[in-house]
């Protein structure tokens, strides 16, 4: 085995037990590992100096094949209603497996950390054997100082082989892909899949489980600050617009997907971003399209011209989640600490495919745990294997498959938090406006924008506010720039009625979902569900 690069001398490149790997190639930046991916026919170079790559039949995560060790770690406190058991002896089959699977291979190791606070945070090992999913968790976890990589120690391990095929009848596995974490152990084995966002969300997952028992909410949100130190959150999934409203030119973004809120306040798990590229334009999104035009940035099954190598950004033929990846200081704004102060505000993103909720919303404490438990949107077309159009759902917490605990484990955090520092809280719909999905058209972004400036700043504190009739929160009656009728979705419906029965189900549709929750939650936010506000 030849072994190359900076690493920590006296812990090894191969402390994981590969059986004979031809190299492991340690630490590469962004120049080699553009050399190995063209060389070994992995990528291809745009015009503008991104590198574009495809990953086959898996373009986006794959909760289903998503599995995590029972053990006398897990079993009293990993929620199992919606996580996926794997027994120990099935793991170290596969463990075994994976590691005779790199015989022969050139393998690309990376050292990295998860989390900017250094209380917290957890130093990661990632093993590749694709060049460009090397640079591609380079630009998303954060990259130590090379001064640091001698001393560097490993706090939990990623393997991901996409050419290993699990085998349902040895590893407990339902298909040939499998993303299997041990906690007790704090590794984690992805194979099957080229789509190199399962390694990013290991670690949100692994920070997941293990935060909560230190006080820290760890969250599924893009956060940035003002310049007078006002923190915002934007919780959502993926589609719902994290990532495009908080690069905000007039703010400092401190990160696009995943945080933590702790004592000392908010800190990001990553070192770059994630964006989608559907559609994305230098005209409505000139930060993160500017990302795409340069050197280091890894561009995920995006179409282009073969002979220009122009990307274009609206074609969806290979998929709805295309992406880009790069390190947060591409944006000019960022933080370079990653670290910001106490929010002052929580925006909480929903894609509404119903199309009946409005534009913005002001919650009370307890709606937003009601809200926050529901995460009620829309899974857009692409994000996950075998969603191809946009199909109303509730994700716990705006992400239950990287929530390893109980949802009101991580309810009551946020609750607590949002008391403690007198947080505001707002409800955004980022979905539909004049009719359900197919029907009617997006919010247009301008509007969302102007509403979310009016939220930050304070002024719309001061709006008259009505009570929805159907979701019972308060809706401010008009903004200053918006047009009135967007502020109440049944205006803008051409069929009234069709509106009316629609929100009914929804609103329905809430009930029957919170169910689940009622016993883990207090009354008022058991009475905050539609229903009930609307009753009283």
């Amino acid at each position: 085995m030849v072994t190359s690069g900076e690493f920590n001398a006296s812990l090894g490149a191969n402390t994981f037990g590969f059986v004979s790997p031809r190299a492991i190639i340690c630490n590469l930046e962004a120049p080699a590992l553009y050399e190995e991916s063209i060389r070994r026919g992995e990528a291809e170079i745009l015009a503008g100096g991104a590198i574009c790559a495809e990953t086959g039949t898996h373009t986006g995560r794959s909760p289903k094949d998503k599995f995590t060790v029972k053990d006398a770690t897990t079993e009293n406190t990993v929620w199992w209603d919606q996580n996926q058991a794997i027994s120990p002896a099935h793991f170290d089959v596969l463990l075994k497996d994976f590691q005779a699977h790199a015989q022969g291979k050139d393998l690309f190791l990376q050292d990295l950390v998860g989390g900017a606070d250094p209380v917290h945070q957890v130093k990661t090992r990632v093993y590749t054997e694709l060049a460009w999913h090397s640079l591609f968790i380079r630009n998303l976890l954060i990259r130590p100082a090379r001064t640091a990589l001698p001393d560097f120690t490993v706090g939990m391990t990623i393997v991901d082989f996409p050419s290993f095929r699990a085998d349902p009848a040895r590893h407990g596995t339902k298909s040939e892909t499998v993303i299997a974490i041990d906690f007790t152990r704090k590794i984690v084995l992805i194979g099957g899949s080229a789509y190199a966002g399962e390694m990013k969300k290991s670690v949100f997952t692994y920070l997941n489980f293990v935060l909560p028992t230190k006080n820290v909410m760890p969250m599924h949100c893009s956060a940035n600050v003002g310049h007078d130190g006002d923190v915002a959150l934007f919780f959502g999934l993926s589609g719902t617009g994290k990532t495009t409203l908080s690069q905000d030119p007039n703010r400092i973004l401190i990160g696009d997907d995943e945080h933590g809120w702790g004592p000392d306040g908010v800190f990001n798990f990553e070192g770059g971003c994630y964006a989608k590229c559907i559609r994305l334009s230098a005209e409505a999104e000139p930060e993160i399209y500017s990302t795409t035009q340069r050197f280091g940035t890894v561009l995920e099954n995006v179409v282009f011209d073969p002979v220009t190598r122009i990307a274009n950004f609206d074609d969806e033929s290979k998929t709805e989640n295309t992406r880009c990846a790069y390190p947060i200081e591409f944006i000019r704004n960022s933080s370079p600490t990653g670290r910001a102060g106490q929010p002052r505000n929580i925006i909480m993103l929903t894609c509404d495919a119903f199309g009946v909720m409005p534009p913005i919303a002001k919650l009370t404490d307890a709606e937003a745990m009601y809200h926050f438990l529901s995460g009620y949107t829309a899974a857009v077309a692409g994000t996950e294997r075998g969603v191809t159009e946009p199909t109303a759902t509730f994700s716990t917490c705006f992400g239950h498959p990287f929530m390893p605990r109980h949802p009101s484990v991580y309810g009551n955090l946020l609750r607590d938090l949002i008391a403690k520092h007198h947080v505001d809280c707002w409800l955004v719909n980022t979905g539909w406006t004049g009719g359900k999905a197919g029907v009617g058209r997006r919010m247009p972004i301008r509007v969302t924008r102007r509403l979310l400036t009016a939220a930050l700043d304070g002024s719309l504190n001061k709006a008259t506010f009505r009570r929805d009739p159907y979701f019972g929160f308060s809706v401010p009656e008009s903004v200053p720039g918006i047009e009135p009728h967007l502020l109440q979705p049944v205006r803008t419906w051409a069929d009234k009625a069709a509106f009316n029965e629609t929100a009914k189900k929804l609103v329905e549709m809430f009930d029957k979902n919170f169910k689940t929750f009622e016993a883990h939650v207090s009354k008022d936010v058991i009475a905050a569900a539609p229903h009930r506000q609307i009753a009283a």
